[in-house]
């Protein structure tokens, strides 16, 4: 497994750090490609500390669903998790290294998890992936056991990163955006809308939390930014594009 480099751009952890979060996660952001291992790891200790707001992961069992870079098996195996990754991409699922972790090959709708089986069914970056979110996310529901967490965050279509490579070409239409991309690179985007990209909503998230009948909503959030920001998400239109990535955490009931 690779080892998280600490520097300034990624300090061992975030909690209560407000705009001085916000800025180490852009700076990490920044050297997502060259040094992926700084950004996945202050991802995945991050995430770990938004997740232990709502109760400590030590002992509980975590199904984190589209998985894929190892640093977030080691984040919640250090937080005392058991960790299961699950992905439909077999080249994303490497061998579990941390103790207490696993992972396994499955459809996120269709997850191969008997209902009510895990405390925390938790998903980063997978929903505007999949053609059926609704049904996407219900399943993380489905498989969280009463008083458990449902932890899921998404990039937004609207938001300056929604086309993400093909951002942000993106704002003149999903089609325009692949072809804008391939004139200027010379080869397609990994993302292409339509077909493993697709434009999901911030009102989209927030009606299917609001109306699932299975789980309450704690919190709603952009998820790169500080806590007082949720007032975002009050206004219509606005939150769609300043969000970024919006951020929930419901408990079952």
């Amino acid at each position: 497994m690779p080892s998280v480099t600490r520097s300034a751009a990624a300090p061992a952890s975030l909690r209560g750090a407000g705009v001085r979060r916000s800025i180490a996660l852009l700076r990490a952001f920044a050297v997502e490609q060259t040094r992926p291992e700084v950004f996945y790891g202050l991802l995945a200790r991050d995430s770990v500390d938004l997740v232990q707001r709502h109760g400590a992961l030590q002992g509980k069992t975590v199904v984190d669903v589209g998985a894929g870079p190892v640093e977030f098996a080691a984040a919640f195996a250090a937080a005392g998790a058991r960790y299961l990754a699950v992905d439909s991409d077999p080249a994303a699922i490497r061998p579990a290294e941390a103790a207490g972790s696993a992972a396994v090959v499955a459809l996120g709708g269709r997850l191969p998890l008997r209902t009510g089986s895990v405390d925390v069914a938790f998903s980063s970056n997978v929903l505007e992936h999949v053609p059926d979110p609704a049904g996407f996310a219900d399943e993380l529901v489905r498989v969280v056991r009463p008083g458990g967490l449902v932890v899921l965050s998404y990039t937004n279509w609207l938001s300056p990163w929604g086309g993400h490579e093909t951002s942000p070409f993106h704002y003149l239409g999903g089609r325009r955006a692949i072809r804008l991309y391939a004139r200027r690179y010379g080869h397609p985007p990994k993302n292409r809308v339509g077909e493993n990209l697709f434009r999901v909503s911030v009102s989209f998230g927030l009606r299917w939390a609001r109306r699932q009948p299975a789980a309450v909503l704690l919190e709603a959030r952009p998820r790169y930014y500080p806590r007082w920001t949720r007032i975002l998400l009050r206004v219509p239109g606005l939150r769609e594009v300043a969000t970024w990535n919006l951020f929930l955490v419901m408990r079952k009931r």
